[in-house]
């Protein structure tokens, strides 16, 4: 069993703090907005103190997190997307599922065979097993990689194919506007694991529901929220 979150040594009580991280990563909300939409409610906390429980319990909440469960059916949409990092260009490469569904996510400085491989690498790792498919865009390096580490599993590669990839960018690509950039590789990987956690968590499933069970997807995020938070629902 995994140990609940230990609030120790912090003067606000953990539903405040983890109303704050929630809205710091489920939004795209600046860490000054998050200080003001808390002193709406009266609690006043600097940006400042946000940003390191953003820090200190994101990472924490996002490991208590449950993982959707990997299937053999699954199809692995890849893509990369640059992010400019104190003037120098970096790439976040990141493969998400049929429904949308983040995968993983890791930030490289290139954007080659070696860096096509190493996601792919972590794929299996973290999945257990290959897909039924994968679909990338045109770049040569994924078929190359494929070839390399999953011979066995069909490559389509169609930029048109690839749209749901291309679009997990763009909620981080808002938040990155919001936050003004970037300050470093380990700050961006860190954040992505977490934004893409709760966005996984919160964000329902791309087919068709009514509006109800929309509303009771959100409940039940909610409800898993505060339990890996180890706040009262």
């Amino acid at each position: 069993m995994t140990k609940p979150v230990s609030y120790k040594r912090h003067r606000f009580p953990p539903e405040i703090i983890a109303h704050a991280v929630w809205l710091y990563f489920r939004f795209p909300l600046s860490l000054r907005l998050v200080e003001e939409m808390l002193l709406e409610r009266s609690i006043l906390v600097s940006y400042e103190t946000v940003r390191r429980w953003a820090l200190k319990f994101g990472p924490d909440y996002a490991r208590r997190l449950k993982r959707k469960r990997p299937n053999r059916r699954d199809i692995w949409h890849l893509d990369e997307v640059v992010i400019t990092i104190a003037g120098r260009k970096h790439w976040l490469w990141r493969a998400v599922d049929q429904n949308g569904y983040v995968l993983d996510e890791i930030v490289q400085p290139r954007r080659d065979t070696k860096a096509a491989k190493r996601l792919l690498r972590r794929l299996l790792k973290k999945q257990g097993c290959p897909p039924r498919r994968m679909i990338t865009d045109k770049l040569g390096s994924y078929a190359a990689a494929r070839r390399q580490i999953m011979p066995a599993v069909e490559h389509r590669s169609h930029k048109g194919l690839n749209n749901r990839a291309e679009n997990s960018h763009l909620p981080l690509r808002r938040r990155e506007q919001a936050m003004q950039g970037f300050r470093s590789t380990g700050g961006l990987q860190r954040f992505v694991s977490v934004f893409s956690a709760v966005r996984n968590l919160f964000v329902p499933p791309r087919s068709r529901r009514s509006a109800l069970s929309t509303h009771l997807h959100r409940l039940n995020a909610i409800a898993e929220w505060k339990s890996a938070a180890s706040v009262a629902a």
